[in-house]
């Protein structure tokens, strides 16, 4: 086994956490709040350590190709602003809101925007090529679903809207039991990973 001492210490690290859970011991329950507080720190400094690289990676495209690099420099500048003006004023007073309600927000509904375009022009691919039940049902749902959330030239259709709407049914009903079903999946996929960690199958740590 490569790195043992390594391996030896994710392995007691994770029991030690994971004991601290379920046994309501002092001891336990203390340790595993400082080895939680130091996973935050470690992450945030991970965060730290993107943010430098995300910045060194930019400043090379500017400095390698200053025509091409307009982007780039965009990014740059709107980082240092960014983090200059939640600094000095704080997350949550008047001008990081201001930038997140009137600079981020925007550009997130344009690229949502962008998205339903995309998607529009795909379902139009995607019924063209391969006509189906299950294309059928895909793109009959879609189109209830934005006629319900957007109705053309202002018409609305009486039994889309509202509670008990189709539109409604859609999207609190078998959206919601999907979108469960993902969160369980991503769930039980977390939990398998650490067992594998935990059990030394699995050494992301370099073991």
């Amino acid at each position: 086994m490569k790195a043992p001492v390594s391996t030896a210490i994710a392995i007691g690290v994770g029991l030690v956490v994971l004991l601290g859970y379920f046994i309501p011991i002092p001891l336990l329950t203390n340790l595993r709040g400082i080895l939680v507080g130091w996973a935050v720190i470690l992450a945030a400094v991970a965060l730290f350590v993107g943010v430098a690289n995300l910045f060194l990676v930019h400043w090379r495209k500017i400095s390698r190709a200053p025509t091409g690099g307009v982007y780039s420099l965009v990014l740059i500048i709107s980082l240092g602003a960014t983090l200059v003006v939640g600094g000095l004023f704080g997350a949550a007073s008047y001008w990081p809101v201001w930038i997140f309600k009137n600079i981020q927000m925007p550009v997130e509904t344009s690229l949502i925007a962008l998205l339903a375009v995309v998607l529009t022009y795909a379902a139009a691919r995607l019924l063209r090529r391969r006509l189906n039940v299950f294309t059928i049902v895909f793109l009959a749902t879609a189109l209830i679903v934005l006629l319900g959330t957007a109705p053309i030239f202002g018409i609305e259709v009486p039994f889309l809207y509202g509670e008990t709407g189709l539109r409604s049914l859609l999207t609190q009903i078998p959206a919601v039991a999907g979108a469960r079903g993902i969160l369980l999946g991503v769930a039980l996929g977390a939990i398998a990973t650490g067992l594998r960690v935990l059990m030394g199958v699995d050494r992301p740590y370099g073991g």
